[in-house]
Parts: structure tokens; sequence; C-alpha cells
């Protein structure tokens, strides 16, 4: 018989959207509550597809009769054969998400943020993996802000757009996520940028995002302002004196880690000195715009996520912590297990390792884990 099925992008579309998206996930448990479809509008059902013939006609019942519910599983074979199932077994609404959870995870959604001189900033949401990454365009030209690797996205809204990105910029060297700033750089003659305090080891040609460094996109300024803790090169990016983009550093629920280069005692001293002293004199009214989210409620209605400076302050858990010795124990101790294959992630964005397509997405399997 014939399965139906839906793309990721899709369902990303319905989840940004918030329409309400029913899914039942028939990986094992484990798996489902690690790292899952999730979204204010998202109601999951768990069922491994070994247990889904032999479930209680009461777990199938909570299945919804009146909308679609999409079947999902770790590359989309498995959800095929729960849909198939389903389907023989009378219900009608039944969809196999193509690609499971490894394309989910490639899916990037750009969401309007607000307006620049003589522009817009664009937020590109990768609900998959909850990386943030940003177009800033002004009179023709775009600055890209931690490019995710599938480039064809930036590239596409570029074209449609007739822009011409001018600059492809890191706020630091990413170890949860393969960083495609080189890489969409060199594919349009954009000049790229990284810290130089990440880059001991880098081994590709970048241009310096030193502190003070003013790059005009259009009308548009954006300035770089150095800003350690998560790494040691971790840099602030402050466009039109508007927007604040705090790459790992500070998010809307809380605050980066300082332990994935296996330096949290050194680097947890600069967080602190970042959060506690550098971002205080800016302007409370600037929009933090993170480069990751950890949950779905830091989602705005729109999709987006940010949130004023001043508010973060009131509110941030990690921001409510003055005594610097308690600070530094919360960054350190306790955290949350590394990303996947983290050192493997830092060393293709050195340059050093360059796998290939089915690889680089095994590598990012799973969460982000770049928050406290």
């Amino acid at each position: 018989m014939t399965v139906k099925s839906i793309s990721p992008k899709d369902v990303a579309d319905q989840v940004i959207k918030q329409e309400p998206v029913y899914i039942l996930d028939v990986r094992d448990t484990e798996a489902s509550k690690d790292w899952k479809i999730e979204g204010s509008n998202v109601q999951l059902l768990n069922i491994p597809f070994k247990e889904l013939k032999s479930s209680g006609s009461s777990e199938l019942a909570d299945l919804p009769k009146d909308r679609p519910v999409y079947t999902v599983c770790a590359k989309g074979n498995t959800s095929k054969q729960a849909a198939e199932y389903l389907t023989e077994s009378g219900f009608e609404n039944i969809y196999s998400i193509e690609g499971g959870m490894a394309a989910w995870s490639e899916q990037l959604e750009p969401v309007k943020i607000g307006d620049v001189e003589g522009g817009a900033i664009y937020q590109f949401v990768r609900l998959g993996k909850g990386c943030l990454s940003y177009l800033i365009e002004s009179d023709g030209e775009a600055a890209v802000i931690d490019a995710n690797r599938m480039i064809e996205n930036y590239k596409k809204f570029a074209q449609e757009n007739g822009l011409t990105i001018k600059y492809v910029l890191d706020t630091h060297l990413h170890a949860d996520h393969i960083s495609g700033g080189k890489a969409l750089a060199d594919d349009s003659g954009a000049a790229y940028y990284l810290p130089p305090e990440d880059a001991d080891e880098v081994v590709i040609d970048f241009e310096a995002a030193t502190d003070g460094l003013k790059l005009e996109v259009g009308k548009t300024v954006i300035e770089a302002i150095y800003s350690p803790g998560h790494t040691i090169g971790s840099t602030t990016f402050l466009v039109d004196d508007q927007y604040l983009l705090t790459g790992d550093i500070l998010f809307v629920e809380s605050i980066g880690r300082p332990d994935l280069a296996g330096k949290a005692q050194d680097w947890a001293d600069d967080l602190y000195e970042t959060l506690n002293k550098r971002y205080k004199e800016f302007a409370g009214d600037l929009l933090v715009l993170p480069a990751h989210y950890a949950e779905s409620g830091e989602m705005n209605e729109d999709g987006s996520v940010s949130e004023k400076l001043s508010v973060l302050y009131e509110k941030n858990e990690g921001l409510q912590i003055k005594d610097e010795a308690s600070f530094i124990k919360r960054v350190t101790e306790g955290l949350k297990e590394q990303p996947n294959a983290y050192e493997e992630i830092q060393q293709t964005n050195m340059g050093k390792l360059k796998p290939e397509p089915e690889k680089a997405s095994e590598m990012e399997t799973g969460p982000n884990n770049c928050a406290v």
C-alpha cells in the first residue's frame, strides 16, 4: 500500500506558525526523551515500534481521529512501517515524516526579527537542534552570522531577495554543530570572520573578528565586541545599536557553559566578567539574539527567540547569581552531558576534518547542550 508522507519542512512551517502538530514517535523511549520534536503547539506520544502492534487499545485511542498524525523515527524507514500499520488499522490521517529525526535536525526556518538601517534582520531557526543563525540585509548586501552547514538555505534566501552576501561571521569556534561559515563564504565570495583567540589550531583562511571591528553592510553597521567565557574567543556582534548577537554567551533562559575545551575553571572567570561587567555597559533595550535555545518555551509567538537585555537581567537564572564564587560553582559543576561528538565537530570547524555529509549529519545527532 502507498504510505502518505510529509516533508520535515512542512512540519517545521506548522510548528513556526503555531498550528497544532501531533507526533507519534516510534523510536525507543530513551531516544525520544533525549531528543524529540518540540513546540508549544506540539503534542507527542511515544510508542516504540516494537511495541506498537501490542499496544493496548487505550494507547492507540490517544491518537486523534480528526487531524493528521505524523510518525517519526531516526531516519524515516521505521516510521513508514508504523504509518502503514496504523493506516491498515483504520486510521485515515497518518503521515510518515520523510528522513526522520536526521532530516528534521537540518530544517532552517527564517523569521524576520525587525528592521535595520536600509533593510532587516532575519533569524534562521533550526528547530531540530535549537540552533539560531542570522542574516542581516541592507541595500542589497547581506551578512550571515553563525551559519549552519546547510548553506543552501542562506544562498536561496539571498538569491530570492536579490542579495549579495558580503560577510560571513562566527561568534566563536562552535562545538555542538558544524559551521557553514567558511563554506558559505567560499561559495559566495564573501569574507569569512572568526575570533582569532579561538583560532590557534584553525587551518582554514579567515579574517580576524577583533574587538572593535566595524563592518558595513549597506547602511547597517556590525560591531564586534570581545566577550569571552563560553570560549576564549567568544565575540558578541552589535547590529545598528539595536540588536545584540550573543553567540553562546547569553541565552534567553540560561547562560553559556565554559567547559567544552576542558578549561572550565579558567573560562568561568571570563564568563562572569562578560555577563556582570561587559554586558552591564550595554543599553537595556537592546534585543538579545542568541545562537541557541534549549526549550520550546523560549520561543515567541512568531517562532523567533529573543528578549530585551533588561528583561534578562531581571529573569534569567544565570544572571541572578551575583557572588562570583557561587557563579563559578554553578557553571562548572553538575552540567548537562557535553554535545554529541563535540571534539570531532570542533576539529571539523578548525578545518582538520572533512566528514562526508552522512557522517556530518550523524555527528550532529541529538540536542544541543551549550547552555548551563
